[in-house]
């Protein structure tokens, strides 16, 4: 963050041309940040009289922190159409919610998704802020920025959560900037104080091989992307709530960018978030072949075909179907992993599967730490008769 010294300011304005996203301006001859500024601290570096200087430290509202209060939930849609991902953060903040005896609200940003907010608090929200209108259509940073922020600044929420989609991953730093908090990414598990409010947030961190759990005790409100596939929703369709409509207009600032065309990318990873039972393969499988095997077993089961971070890495097989940190995460009903010695990596994007079966022929392998079952042999030979069996 950076402080402004007016007095130290000579005008020269080449902070303005500096920054590129309008974050400084000058009023006369007093340079003004404004909410469009990144933190990048661009500025400082250009200034030469000391007029900017780095703060050193976050800032909050300006408000005491007992004064923020509920979870929020900014739902993400496509074409009108709600997010998985939404539903499962719903669950999440209900939970969390009712450990603070607080409300849950959903925030909605779209064209045409004024009767979607029936789904939102069938899936945990208590209230829901829509604002529709053709400028929203699509994502684009800075109308999505304006309008979430000045609706947090204004009602104060405790928590607000994001799902660590494209969209989350570009709006949710904004925000926190704007905002003047913190935020933690990529988390996999959300636990709550109910003394004090403080979020734990835990995700994979150094390459995934260690959990790291974040606090922001000192800041409100409490930011947090969660990747797709880690929570789970929960639908009660009796629930009532509240619909709140924004007005909401276009301002100038929103036209700086516009999209012209939108391509839909075909892509092979048909559907593994979605898919009840998944075969996975890692480096044990030693080549190419070993991925024959595993969709042989697949086509029984009329599962999916996922891979481990170094099955990828060894072009065994496209990294579409990585399972892992920096794969998908997913919650399939059966997951077999062959050959997977179980690193916190790829055990961040699978533990949440109702039934983990490992097949490893290293006893010791961490894998068998988390599988319910464990099957200790040659894969070669293990597979082939597990298929025989299952004809």
């Amino acid at each position: 963050m950076i402080t402004l010294i007016p007095e130290n300011c000579n005008a020269c304005r080449q902070c303005t041309y500096a920054c590129l996203y309008g974050g400084i301006v000058l009023e006369g001859k007093t340079p003004v940040r404004t909410d469009s500024c990144t933190g990048c601290d661009a500025c400082i570096d250009i200034c030469k009289t000391g007029a900017i200087v780095s703060s050193g430290q976050n800032i909050r509202l300006g408000h005491d922190i007992a004064e923020y209060k509920g979870v929020w939930v900014i739902a993400e849609q496509r074409q009108g159409h709600i997010l998985p991902v939404a539903l499962e953060l719903l669950g999440k903040a209900r939970e969390l919610a009712d450990i603070r005896e607080t409300g849950v609200t959903a925030v909605l940003l779209g064209d045409g998704v004024d009767k979607s907010g029936d789904l939102l608090i069938k899936h945990g929200a208590d209230r829901v802020f829509i604002a529709s209108a053709p400028f929203l259509g699509s994502y684009r940073t800075s109308p999505f920025v304006r309008i979430i922020s000045g609706v947090i600044k204004e009602h104060r929420p405790e928590i607000v959560l994001f799902g660590a989609t494209a969209m989350g991953r570009d709006l949710a730093p904004r925000l926190a900037n704007s905002l003047r908090t913190g935020l933690t990414a990529d988390c996999t598990q959300l636990e709550m104080s109910a003394d004090d409010g403080v979020l734990l947030q835990t995700k994979p961190a150094f390459g995934g091989n260690i959990m790291a759990a974040i606090t922001a005790a000192n800041h409100r409100p409490q930011m947090a992307t969660v990747r797709p596939g880690v929570m789970q929703p929960v639908c009660s369709p009796s629930r009532k709530g509240d619909t709140v409509f924004l007005d909401v207009r276009e301002e100038h600032s929103d036209t700086i960018v516009s999209i012209l065309k939108t391509v839909k990318k075909k892509q092979s990873r048909a559907t593994l978030e979605k898919a009840d039972i998944i075969i996975s393969g890692g480096r044990g499988l030693g080549d190419s072949k070993g991925f024959k095997l595993l969709k042989d077993l697949a086509a029984v089961f009329s599962g999916q075909i996922g891979a481990s971070r170094a099955a990828v890495d060894m072009g065994l097989i496209d990294h579409d179907h990585q399972v892992g940190q920096t794969g998908r995460t997913v919650r399939p009903c059966l997951y077999i992993a062959c050959g997977i010695s179980g690193a916190v990596q790829h055990l961040a994007g699978m533990q949440s599967s109702d039934i983990i079966v490992a097949i490893n022929k290293d006893p010791k392998a961490p894998i068998f730490q988390v599988a319910d079952f464990g099957l200790v042999g040659d894969l070669n030979r293990i597979i082939p008769e597990i298929i025989e069996q299952l004809k």
